[in-house]
């Protein structure tokens, strides 16, 4: 599903369940020791995911442990990301020669909890989410804005290392399926020049919203 909002030379796995036999490696085993089952499911299963993304790549099956902020830490040479929800878990991996960062994510179709559409998003986005809603009334359109600023964190901070705020990128979203996420702070330097706004894409599918940011390399 999600390989629709991504490139091809993207590889990617996902999951619409959680299948019996998958194993840990010790190092990722000793994160979630103390988890709660599900949790461990989550965890268990998004690794499965990004070993089968990995072996499209060529590569063979590695531990994939957290760094600063949770982030992943993926083998040389590979950018990727990786997102669960209630019934669904996927990984997209790229080389490093044709992707700078890629963040991906996934949630459920339905309308933020109260009170959070005000907590995540700037008054233009909330804005826009009405105007949005008069165009295609069965997407929740406040979903996607969390969804799409998820895809933006995990996209920026393999660039950065550092935090991006709710309010410090304002989504714009195109209903044909496409958004752009303007940064409001300075953005990363790639090529030698800075990045002002990601380019993505949504799916509205089986349930979930899905974004993607696949942000290319920049040759040297």
């Amino acid at each position: 599903m999600i390989e629709q909002i991504l490139p091809s030379t993207v590889a990617v796995s996902e999951s619409f369940t959680d299948p019996a036999g998958v194993t840990l490696f010790p190092e990722e085993e000793a994160l979630v020791a103390r988890s709660v089952e599900k949790r461990r499911r989550e965890f268990t299963t998004v690794r499965h995911c990004a070993r089968l993304a990995l072996g499209e790549l060529g590569l063979a099956p590695a531990p994939i442990v957290s760094g600063a902020r949770g982030a992943p830490l993926w083998p040389d040479g590979v950018v990727g990301s990786m997102t669960h929800c209630d019934g669904y878990r996927a990984a997209v991996v790229g080389r490093t020669a044709a992707f700078a960062s890629l963040g991906v994510d996934a949630e459920p179709h339905a309308p933020l909890p109260d009170g959070v559409l005000g907590a995540i998003a700037l008054p233009a986005e909330r804005s826009r989410t009405v105007t949005l809603g008069a165009v295609r009334p069965a997407v929740c359109w406040d979903r996607l804005l969390f969804s799409a600023k998820e895809a933006v964190y995990k996209a920026w901070f393999p660039l950065t290392g550092q935090w991006l705020d709710f309010s410090e990128a304002d989504i714009v979203f195109d209903p044909a399926g496409t958004f752009e996420a303007r940064l409001l702070v300075p953005g990363p330097v790639l090529g030698g020049a800075e990045v002002r706004a990601f380019a993505g894409r949504f799916l509205v599918e089986r349930g979930l919203v899905v974004t993607a940011i696949s942000i290319p390399a920049v040759a040297s």
